[in-house]
């Protein structure tokens, strides 16, 4: 079934849970967990909060031996097992996409949890990159229960699959405070 594109997804939080909220894509509307700490206004490293603000969705990251390639506007990149994403400060590739083993603190892309089988790059903090404001901030695949992410926002696996039918590159993530 053909979608037509949509422009804006935007992210709302729950008012009896900060942790979790729904996305809205068109008319389609799916539940999502949100960081531990909420949303923010003042994202920081480590801190476990959503950032609130309006985005570029960048690309879109999967495995391949976890499922078909996605179809999607967006450009598409397969994760391999030597893929990293830069989470440490003092890392000139701060906040970028780092090749395996890296010797300052990442986060694996290849995971055992499933959580990025399928992966949205948010652009949060990219441009210009600031040190410390934050990094990875992803749409990706929730937890069982929904359980709150590091600060990213993510959707079961059937439902990613059905937002990304609808964007391109062209879309942009609003997170609501």
């Amino acid at each position: 079934m053909k979608h037509s594109r949509v422009n804006v997804i935007r992210v709302f939080r729950s008012p009896l849970d900060h942790q979790r909220g729904s996305l809205k894509a068109g008319n389609l509307v799916i539940p999502c967990a949100l960081g531990r700490s909420g949303t923010s206004h003042a994202k920081r490293e480590g801190d476990g909060a959503s950032p609130v603000g309006r985005f570029k969705i960048l690309q879109a990251f999967y495995r391949a031996d976890h499922g078909p390639r996605p179809r999607t506007g967006l450009p598409l990149k397969v994760i391999r097992p030597g893929d990293g994403w830069s989470d440490d400060v003092r890392d000139r590739r701060y906040n970028r996409l780092v090749p395996l083993p890296c010797p300052t603190s990442h986060e694996k892309m290849w995971r055992d949890d499933h959580l990025y089988d399928v992966v949205l790059d948010i652009a949060w903090n990219r441009g210009p990159i600031i040190k410390g404001r934050g990094s990875a901030i992803f749409l990706h695949l929730a937890r069982p229960g929904f359980l709150p992410t590091e600060g990213c926002v993510a959707v079961e696996r059937r439902m990613i699959r059905r937002l990304l039918e609808r964007i391109g590159p062209k879309t942009q993530i609003e997170i609501v405070g």
